[in-house]
């Protein structure tokens, strides 16, 4: 019997596996998928918002502002790209100043410092690619970018570190209420657990609606990227926003904490929670919007476009609470944007909710820092020399465009909650991440799966579930 199950395993699941586990709690996240991070939050803006847009006493805000104060100390101690750029949003039109306005004071309500307002002179100034077109723009110095991939494993890690348990290639097919909790039935056995913490991303309705008698509904919301080359990331230096609307934050223009330049996303509710396909119809449009706010985009260096999938609910606002019909079941669902900013809020606020159900002692020896994959790019060649002079593999290149070495790449197979696919070394080293899409380096990596995994290296994976068993 586990006292808490957490069922999903993307940046909201991790957050609070990570929180749990730091108290006298058996802990298990559970996932259909062979990796953490495989769902929402591996295709998002990376952004952490400041705070600004939410509605000043929803959950939204209250968890959006927490989870920015919190993420550069936890970037620091849990080893994780983070870095505060600052951000604009842009209007084009004298009437859009009032819009700006709203903004200002939404986010001033909020509690996010150093919100003010300039003219359009002024934001080219600062940001000197900006389209002629603007009028005003809102500037929030407290906006950062981050690696959603590896912020997601170092909260997983983290946890793991703690002795909370995963149970990945672990589908959940039904959840019975037991006189001591619930049965989750899965595809690799039953799992007993005092609490459960819906955090599946857009399949929350599914596993909220086998429990409860009230229905909630989780809609797909498509967003579609445009990720250019290194040379194009100093185009901007903020994330560059334009005035939101109902269906979301807009087309941004954004560098990436690697240094890319980041472009999207569109906005289209659909019914299919799995169609991550992108259109030339939605990529037409984050192109022909992208050019409003910045001039001269260099759209000839897309490397690669992607789809990314938002959990929206019909309040608006994020859903995080005890189902009333079904104690000790906890959602945290609807989880859309700025759900990767409110994760770690998220958690801390789910252990709230648990500890009027359950005791929360804190641990003895409590784990709190992690060290992440050696990146050998980033080293000074002094380090670079040392680090081969210790371990030769980290002198053989296995990814030219992002000087990937195979000693990282063993090291993320190696690791706790190790990768097992071509996406899952992808997300932890960025091998297969620059000019050729993994086109040199995949059958090295491959290789180097198939000999840890003891798999024939055409049995290796993209991604997806091994039916051997393997994670």
């Amino acid at each position: 019997m586990k006292d808490v199950a957490i069922i999903g395993a993307g940046a909201v699941g991790c957050a609070a596996a990570m929180e749990f586990a730091q108290y006298d709690l058996s802990v298990c996240v559970i996932d259909k998928e062979s990796d953490v991070c495989e769902g929402t939050t591996k295709a998002n803006s990376a952004i952490v918002h400041a705070g600004f847009d939410t509605v000043p006493g929803t959950l939204k805000a209250r968890l959006n502002v927490r989870g920015s104060e919190l993420m550069q100390g936890l970037s620091e101690r849990l080893d994780f790209a983070y870095k505060r750029n600052g951000a604009m949003v842009l209007c084009f039109e004298e009437g859009g100043i009032s819009g700006l306005e709203e903004l200002l004071e939404r986010g001033e309500k909020n509690g996010v410092k150093g919100l003010k307002i300039i003219s359009g002179d002024e934001a080219r100034t600062i940001e000197p690619a900006l389209s002629d077109e603007v009028r005003a723009a809102l500037l929030a110095p407290t906006s950062a970018i981050v690696c959603p991939f590896e912020m997601t494993l170092a909260f997983a890690e983290n946890a793991l570190a703690n002795g909370a348990e995963f149970r990945l290639s672990t589908e959940v097919t039904g959840i019975e209420r037991t006189a001591a909790g619930y049965l989750i039935k899965t595809t690799r056995g039953d799992i007993e657990a005092k609490a459960v913490i819906n955090a599946a991303g857009v399949y929350a309705d599914k596993l909220h609606n086998m429990v409860s008698g009230t229905p909630l509904t989780v809609t797909p919301r498509r967003g579609e990227y445009m990720l250019m080359d290194k040379s194009a990331g100093s185009t901007v230096e903020r994330t560059i926003f334009q005035l939101p609307t109902k269906m979301g934050k807009g087309i941004l223009v954004t560098p990436t904490v690697h240094g890319n330049l980041l472009a999207g996303p569109t906005a289209e509710n659909i019914d299919d929670k799995e169609n991550t396909a992108t259109t030339s119809d939605g990529l037409a449009e984050v192109r022909a919007k992208g050019s409003l706010s910045v001039k001269n985009i260099p759209w000839n260096k897309v490397i690669t476009s992607f789809t990314g999938l938002r959990a929206v609910g019909e309040s608006g606002d994020f859903v995080i609470e005890e189902c009333a019909d079904a104690p000790c079941f906890f959602d945290a669902a609807c989880i859309e944007s700025p759900g990767l900013t409110s994760a770690p809020a998220i958690g801390e606020y789910l252990c709230e909710l648990v500890g009027k159900r359950l005791p929360l002692n804190k641990k003895e020896g409590v784990i709190t820092k992690r060290k992440g994959i050696t990146h050998f790019a980033a080293l000074s060649r002094e380090e670079q020399n040392e680090l081969i002079q210790r371990e030769p593999a980290y002198g053989r290149i296995v990814c030219r465009c992002e000087t990937v070495t195979e000693g990282e790449i063993l090291d993320a197979i190696d690791r706790p909650l190790g990768a097992t696919t071509l996406d899952g070394v992808k997300r932890r080293t960025r091998a297969g991440m620059g000019r050729c899409q993994a086109g040199f380096c995949s059958p090295t990596t491959m290789a180097l799966i198939a000999e840890k995994l003891g798999i024939k290296i055409e049995d290796v994976r993209k991604n997806g579930v091994y039916e051997s068993g393997v994670h």
